[in-house]
């Protein structure tokens, strides 16, 4: 199994954590998907086009918010609750970050932390890939 499995299997972990998930991808830090995409039998409500723009966009503020690490500590996690969906972005290593979606109506309180444990248990694992 190669990294690119690895990467796709989590996706899937993450997206099975609720049913409310819609996506899980991870990025590159160069805003280029690397495993992921939209939960099997739903369609993404922004084109193709508009995903790269999305996954650039995030890329970029990464590598941004690192800029203030020395004075309010690392980012965790980011969130955008938005008129239809929430998204939420964990900076990784090496300025890649992994998106996700979900449902306006999902325990936002508590997901972020449901992934941030997850990712967490498999940094710890022999299968690190992130």
């Amino acid at each position: 199994m190669d990294d690119v499995d690895k990467l796709e299997a989590i996706c899937k972990k993450i997206n099975k954590l609720d049913p409310k998930m819609r996506s899980a991808r991870f990025i590159n830090n160069r805003g280029h998907l690397v495993a992921g995409g939209m939960k099997e039998g739903l369609l993404s409500l922004e084109a193709q086009k508009q995903d790269e723009m999305m996954f650039m966009e995030l890329a970029l503020r990464v590598r941004m918010r690192h800029e203030f690490d020395n004075e309010f500590g690392e980012v965790h996690f980011s969130m955008s609750y938005r008129e239809k969906v929430i998204i939420m972005s964990f900076p990784l290593s090496d300025d890649n970050a992994l998106l996700v979606s979900c449902e306006k109506d999902i325990d936002f309180g508590k997901m972020p932390f449901k992934i941030l444990k997850l990712i967490s248990s498999l940094k710890k694992s022999p299968m690190k890939t992130f």
